[in-house]
């Protein structure tokens, strides 16, 4: 075997994990024969797509890491139903570019619902891992479109999952983190493709729920809040800027759709939010104001630009002394409850030792289907970025400042995501999960040999059994 090969993930960079050997299968059959060949071997098995999860689910040390980004293939579409079968390593931009072009020149163009934010380069087996969401105002995550998948157990045995087929292993692999097997293909519902038109307005936290939902019962498909990150100023965490996709006649033509933020305008404002937080609120509402009325294209507004190791560069420029980059946490709270939630976090932010870097408010639909379901009621999805430095003490900041997040979430009757860090308390995931100890029971019943391990799962089965 290969000597051990050091992996990490691809934004936070705070999983350094060395895994025995790496394999790139193609097909179903090689994912099968590598499965089989492990079992015989006693080797356990760690799953990743695109490397951005941060938690660890990606990773075990002293695994044998299937990398599924070759899994590409995109099967059929069903131009009827609106569904397409596709191997679980394609990534999203990938999946809209195959499927307007295997669609050209029809009158009726299928593509996606929904796909994770912040990044596009995620695999669609990795977004079903982590149960993702995007901005969609009336959508539940994504299980909500999903019809069904094949998983590759720890016997390399081939499971076709739906709700109507080895249902309870389709609740449990969708934000199961890749603890039951290797999802191979994925049978996705889609939408027609429809030109939206981009509402914009500078608002007060008070005013973004109620917005939202009226947005959305007027045909809106999605939108998001972005608020201010300025924390000597009385706006933090307060006013934001608004923005809404709304469904506009399909005759009208795009001229517009260059007006989007660059990869020079995201390191701008990256530069700004580190350097001068009172400037890059400004410089985007600026932004997104000039934008009022663009049209895009229902799925390709979905995408942005994500720059990849940008932390490297702006530390030499900045002159940093310590390594830094952003982790990202996900709260939810009762929509009803958002405001005083923002306030008492810009209380317990504004003078703490980590700085916002980003953040937004999102709306999600209520998830009755997912074993691990995080969205359990129709929430606010409150998102915080925190410069976090690479050092023990960097580290131990930005983990309380999570911890005490959580606590503020919990205290307001709403939860967490488990996909960015393991930093939580058993409490605090007992009380957000209190299924998390059936869940791991669950694991070890579907995967009786523990063939599928990362260090986001070991760490999870020593807290809870220890």
């Amino acid at each position: 075997m290969n000597e051990e090969i050091e992996c990490n993930d691809k934004h936070s960079k705070l999983n350094k994990t060395r895994v025995a050997k790496v394999i790139r299968p193609r097909t179903e059959s090689e994912v099968i024969t590598a499965i089989r060949e492990a079992a015989a071997d006693g080797m356990p098995v760690s799953i990743c797509g695109a490397r951005h999860a941060m938690g660890g689910q990606q990773f075990g040390e002293g695994t044998l890491l299937l990398d599924l980004s070759g899994l590409v293939e995109l099967y059929s579409i069903d131009e009827e139903r609106g569904l397409v079968e596709v191997g679980a390593g394609m990534m999203w931009p990938q999946l809209i570019e195959a499927l307007i072009a295997r669609q050209e020149g029809r009158e009726t163009v299928w593509s996606i619902r929904q796909k994770q934010t912040g990044a596009d380069d995620l695999t669609l087996g990795g977004s079903l891992a982590a149960n993702i969401h995007g901005r969609g105002l009336q959508l539940a995550p994504i299980i909500g479109d999903v019809e069904a998948f094949t998983l590759i157990n720890g016997v390399g045995r081939r499971i076709r999952c739906s709700r109507s087929e080895n249902e309870k292993l389709f609740r449990l692999a969708i934000g199961g983190y890749g603890c039951f097997g290797v999802i191979t293909s994925v049978l996705l519902r889609l939408t027609p493709r429809r030109k939206v038109e981009r509402l914009v307005e500078i608002m007060e936290v008070e005013r973004v729920v109620p917005a939202l939902e009226k947005f959305a019962g007027e045909g809106c498909l999605c939108g998001d809040f972005q608020f201010s990150i300025d924390e000597c100023s009385p706006d933090f965490l307060k006013l934001g800027i608004l923005s809404c996709y709304r469904p506009v006649d399909p005759s009208r033509e795009i001229l517009d759709a260059r007006k989007r933020l660059g990869t020079a305008d995201w390191k701008r404002l990256i530069r700004l939010a580190h350097e001068d937080r009172s400037e890059v609120f400004k410089a985007y509402s600026d932004f997104y104001l000039g934008t009022q009325g663009s049209l895009y294209w229902s799925d390709a507004h979905q995408l942005s630009v994500y720059l990849e190791d940008y932390h490297t560069e702006l530390d030499c420029e900045l002159g940093a002394k310590i390594p830094a980059s952003e982790m990202i946490s996900e709260l939810y709270v009762p929509r009803g409850r958002l405001v005083a939630f923002m306030a008492a976090a810009a209380d317990l932010l504004r003078n703490g030792p980590v700085p916002v870097i980003y953040g937004t408010v999102r709306l999600i639909g209520r998830d009755g289907e997912s074993y691990l379901a995080w969205a359990k009621e129709d929430y606010a999805c409150i998102i915080f970025n925190l410069h976090t430095e690479h050092d023990e003490v960097g580290i131990a900041r930005s983990a309380d400042a999570f911890r005490a997040l959580i606590d503020l979430a919990l205290s307001f009757g709403g939860s967490y995501y488990l996909t960015y860090h393991r930093w939580a308390r058993k409490d605090q995931v007992e009380r957000a999960y209190p299924q998390f100890l059936d869940f791991l029971g669950e694991k070890e019943s579907f995967d009786p040999g523990l063939r599928f391990q990362s260090e986001w799962w070991r760490h999870y089965d020593r807290l809870f059994r220890s």
